[in-house]
């Protein structure tokens, strides 16, 4: 009975997870719900667990996640120092637990920092990703050697179980921005070329130098290229430019 309970359990944690994917605006939503997913799941009776998530994505700043303010507090040091268990789970894809910060001298500065936010022992496990992406869950408790046995096993299988809808979301939140990205280029593209018609009839100019006397435009104001162009735009008096790009 005990073995098909948790099957249930793990079922309803996937599908929850799956279905937040899809309607999560970001990924950082989503990683913000895991988290509480993940402590609510991860924590007994009388002894709650505070959980924090990190990513790293390529030339993309941190995210940091958390199922609570105190959890986000506690996240947010584990990119303030060089060494942290996030940051070499992450890296090297190694679970890093350490049993007892008071009696561990791994990381001096990190661990005088947790101590003095009541926490005694910590467990950072990295999830299965794709490419350079990186992301760890961080599980803090205020008792020492709160990780072991069949706690280390539950959250490493947690992990395991979760680490495909991370992925999903990952992925999603990637072709989105690379959607956006198009769309901004085209957009700015578009103005440009409006912009050096308008020249053109203007100056009574070749297509090149009015391109030519855009740049020295932008140039001299020390403005972006689509700025200028959206200025040159706006002149004639009909409001900012309408492209077929706008939704």
């Amino acid at each position: 009975m005990a073995s098909e309970s948790t099957a249930k359990t793990d079922t309803s944690i996937t599908e929850h997870l799956h279905e937040l994917v899809l309607s999560s605006s970001d990924v950082e939503d989503f990683l913000n719900e895991l988290a509480r997913v993940s402590a609510r799941n991860l924590s007994e009776p009388g002894d709650e667990i505070l959980c924090a998530i990190t990513l790293l994505r390529q030339r993309k700043a941190a995210t940091v996640a958390s199922s609570s303010p105190e959890a986000a507090s506690l996240g947010l040091l584990e990119h303030k120092y060089a060494e942290t268990p996030s940051l070499t789970a992450s890296m090297e894809k190694v679970t890093v637990h350490v049993p007892d910060l008071e009696n561990d001298g791994s990381w001096p500065e990190y661990a005088e920092a947790v101590l003095g936010q009541g926490i005694r022992s910590v467990l950072a496990l990295p999830f299965r990703l794709e490419g350079e992406t990186r992301a760890a869950l961080l599980l803090y408790s205020r008792r020492p050697h709160r990780f072991e046995g069949r706690a280390l096993k539950f959250a490493e299988d947690f992990v395991g179980q979760t680490s495909l809808a991370l992925r999903l979301a990952v992925r999603f939140a990637h072709y989105s921005e690379t959607a956006a990205n198009l769309r901004a280029t085209l957009e700015s593209r578009t103005v440009i070329d409006m912009a050096v018609g308008i020249i053109m009839a203007q100056n009574r100019c070749s297509q090149q130098d009015a391109f030519d006397i855009l740049k020295t435009a932008s140039s001299t104001r020390n403005a972006k290229l689509h700025e200028v162009a959206s200025a040159v735009v706006n002149s004639l008096g009909q409001g900012p430019a309408k492209t077929h790009y706008d939704g």
